[in-house]
């Protein structure tokens, strides 16, 4: 077990969550166990499901509103990651010296489990979903949260693991100060979410790198020896932990590369090294090829068995929306990979798919660059349909490489012209590059909306 490191937060008083999503319930549950006071707010409307948790566990809350006074007189608040610390609200209690935390953080205090943390621009949710599958599969008592799955703080509050894997985005990252990461991953980093971050890189960078932020020398941190962002912020960040790089590109030993024979190989100190072709994964790609190092190198510093880990390896099935095969209609394949919210996400996607695709993109532009996606463009795809209300910058940027590039009106219109547009052999492809709340609830929404039109084709 890991040792709890030291946090310096109020114990009791009054605590207020701000947000009544999946986090703030499980937060507003088990702050109610370890004896605060609890109050939920949230200037949204609380759905059904989470008021029923709220009403049953006799904790107090609003919705529709933020009533200022009180939560200023709060001795700690807990906030979604969705909200920025921009917001007047936030800034008031910073500037009272008023605690505002994370869920992860705030649960974290409660749990000696062994947490083991993953974050990266791309791949971090199939990575979490592979690392969790892998080491439950190989018996450790394991739980799965943070970005992903059921609230962490609920299931400190009701489960006693004896690990969890937690996936975390940079805006959880941005309001931990005393979070241990006893494994620490960073799978990569590009461009991603820069409005909340003064569109500066180095910001961004900054934030993924909190991950190994208080880790000890007895703790881990896992990264990829290919990405150049990852490599420059090496340089200026200190790594307290020990190192276990991987890459496809040259030997790690100890990490994780790809030998002559195309084997995956995982040397992790102490431990027995780890072969398997790359052809026997269940998750084919460049890109996922790298998830595997990474959840490899997690389980072998586990002591997981071998045969255990290549057994998990083989039989993982992806997350929903996350390269999701939907259906094949008039011999034309149709995928789901509406969780591609950055172009790097949907680069992966382009790169591991054959020619000819029919791309379905476009939303909420979070300041894109379009440009690495123009050599794919040029070769893989036939046609691109966009989504959104303004797709002006993808126009800017892909018209040139884009054969045919059109618009549509919804989502069921187009999926419509990307069948008509689609030959036999071809794969129409969600892949959006972009936000989803111009049209849609949220990914998942988006999605969803797709694989129902995908099937009333």
């Amino acid at each position: 077990m890991a040792a709890i490191p030291t946090y310096h937060y109020p114990q009791q008083g009054k605590l207020t969550v701000l947000g009544a999503g999946e986090s703030g319930i499980g937060t507003a549950i088990l702050a109610r166990k370890k004896g605060f006071e609890v109050w939920v707010s949230d200037v949204g409307s609380i759905s059904g499901p989470y008021k029923k948790q709220l009403l049953d566990a006799g904790i107090p809350f609003e919705e529709g509103m933020h009533t200022e006074s009180r939560i200023l007189d709060s001795a700690i608040v807990v906030k979604s990651p969705g909200i920025p610390n921009t917001v007047p609200i936030v800034q008031k209690l910073k500037g009272q010296q008023t605690p505002v935390i994370a869920e992860i953080e705030f649960a974290a205090q409660y749990t000696n489990a062994k947490l083991i943390c993953i974050t990266g621009s791309n791949g971090k949710s199939t990575t979490t979903m592979l690392t969790w599958h892998i080491l439950s599969q190989g018996g450790l008592n394991v739980g799965l949260a943070g970005n992903i799955g059921r609230s962490f703080a609920l299931q400190v509050a009701q489960e006693q693991y004896d690990y969890y894997v937690l996936e975390l985005s940079s805006f959880m990252l941005d309001d931990m100060e005393y979070f241990r990461a006893d494994v620490a991953v960073l799978l990569n980093i590009t461009p991603d979410h820069l409005d909340r971050y003064d569109h500066k890189l180095e910001n961004y960078v900054d934030s993924k790198f909190r991950i190994i932020r208080n880790q000890q020398p007895g703790d881990l941190f896992i990264y990829c020896a290919d990405d150049p962002n990852t490599v420059a912020g090496l340089g200026a960040h200190h790594v307290a932990g020990a190192i276990l790089p991987f890459s496809l590109t040259e030997k790690m030993e100890p990490g994780a590369y790809l030998n002559d024979n195309n084997e995956l190989v995982i040397n992790v100190p102490h431990q027995d090294t780890f072969t398997m072709d790359i052809n026997e994964l269940s998750l084919q790609g460049k890109h996922n090829v790298y998830n595997n190092m990474a959840s490899g190198l997690v389980a072998k510093a586990q002591e997981l068995r071998n045969v255990s880990m290549k057994e998990s390896m083989g039989s993982f099935k992806n997350i929903p929306h996350r390269l999701e095969f939907v259906a094949c209609i008039a011999g034309v394949n149709y995928i789901n990979d509406s969780k591609a919210t950055n172009v790097n996400a949907v680069w992966y996607a382009l790169e591991s798919l054959a020619p000819q695709i029919v791309l379905i993109m476009g939303g909420v532009d979070k300041g894109n660059d379009y440009e690495m996606l123009r050599d794919l463009v040029q070769t893989k795809v036939r046609a691109i349909v966009c989504i959104g209300k303004d797709n002006s910058r993808i126009y800017d940027s892909l018209e040139e490489d884009a054969r045919i590039i059109v618009n549509s009106s919804s989502m069921r219109d187009a999926v419509e012209i990307a069948s008509h547009l689609a030959q036999k052999g071809d794969t129409v492809l969600l892949s959006p590059a972009c936000a989803s709340f111009d049209w849609f609830k949220n990914f998942e929404d988006r999605g969803d909306q797709f694989k129902d039109a995908v099937m009333d084709l």
